[in-house]
């Protein structure tokens, strides 16, 4: 990746991933070990996220320290945090758009989703303390042991686990 980037093919770098945000803490120190500049970070970033494995509380701070911009995804948990009926979607993406982050990224497949992407752009100023507090109040019992974070707590969205073949042949394999 590194040469890639300095012959010019690729302009930025980063990862991605769901599942715990200790796996990220261990990529950003391995990273900084071999003085490796990432410039973005992916990870979840929701109402639910702040009560359990939380990217929010353990990654977020690194990244924002470390100058590297952060992408929030699953705003709605695929969309299970929704069916929790403690937030609605506005409340949702308002909380993800008040985090210090460089974008919220939103699953968007219709133009209902689309509208209702751009209207909270909209609509957005940031919250008050009261106003998270509140909405963390709502959501802190149903978050607790990641019911509505399925993609923290279950195998259903591990493709590279589903499909080991993807990582390629194994370097030590001979």
């Amino acid at each position: 990746m590194a040469e890639a980037q300095k012959a010019g093919k690729i302009r930025y770098m980063g990862f991605t991933g769901h599942k715990d945000p200790f796996v990220h803490l261990r990529m950003l120190d391995f990273a900084q070990k071999h003085k490796f500049h990432l410039d973005a970070v992916q990870m979840p970033l929701n109402v639910m996220d702040a009560h359990f494995r939380s990217f929010e509380r353990e990654v977020l701070p690194v990244l924002n320290r470390e100058g590297i911009a952060p992408l929030g995804m699953k705003a709605f948990g695929h969309p299970y945090i929704l069916h929790s009926n403690t937030v609605k979607p506005m409340e949702a993406l308002h909380y993800c758009l008040n985090l210090p982050i460089a974008v919220q990224i939103t699953g968007i497949d219709s133009q209902k989703i689309l509208d209702q992407a751009l209207e909270a752009v909209r609509t957005f100023k940031p919250l008050t303390q009261t106003e998270v507090a509140s909405i963390l109040k709502r959501t802190r019992s149903a978050a607790l042991e990641g019911k509505y974070e399925l993609y923290k707590t279950s195998t259903r969205f591990d493709g590279t686990q589903q499909h080991p073949e993807w990582l390629g042949k194994d370097p030590l394999a001979g």
